[in-house]
């Protein structure tokens, strides 16, 4: 019994990590980019994922979209080479509040199911508070 055991378990091992093809891995901790607290003013929105093909055939990036119209991707346009990197920029509209934006990358990739990954954009987008000149500071030069 042992044996058939030993042998499902090494079957498995070699079916999962013995695929052939393509493999898309993204650089960023669970394909997430974190914009952390920004000021719309100050901050024109792109990001860019980084990711790298791991497999050993071109990887190609089929299409990228978003769940809405505040958050446009790009993606490219070549093959991405066995070993060689890729990146997707996705610029998001700076609306004011929390950012929470999923991204669905579709590939020829076979180590993601059917080719689909999720990459997500979070953060807050915040205004500038605005300095009013005429009011007076609160310490002086002449109140030290």
């Amino acid at each position: 019994m042992k044996k058939y055991l030993l042998l499902t378990v090494l079957f498995i091992n070699v079916s999962v990590f013995g695929q052939k093809g393509p493999k898309i891995e993204f650089k960023d901790k669970d394909n997430t980019i974190d914009y952390g607290t920004v000021y719309k003013e100050d901050d024109s929105g792109v990001r860019t994922f980084e990711f790298t093909n791991t497999g050993d055939e071109p990887l190609i990036i089929t299409n990228v979209q978003s769940t809405c119209g505040c958050t446009v991707p790009s993606k490219p346009t070549e093959p991405i080479l066995p070993g060689k990197t890729g990146k997707i920029d996705v610029k998001y509209n700076m609306n004011l509040g929390p950012i929470r934006k999923t991204i669905t990358v579709e590939s020829n990739a076979v180590n993601v199911d059917e080719g689909r990954v999720a990459i997500k954009i979070k953060g807050e987008v915040i205004q500038k508070p605005i300095e009013n000149l005429l009011e007076k500071k609160k310490t002086s030069p002449m109140m030290q």
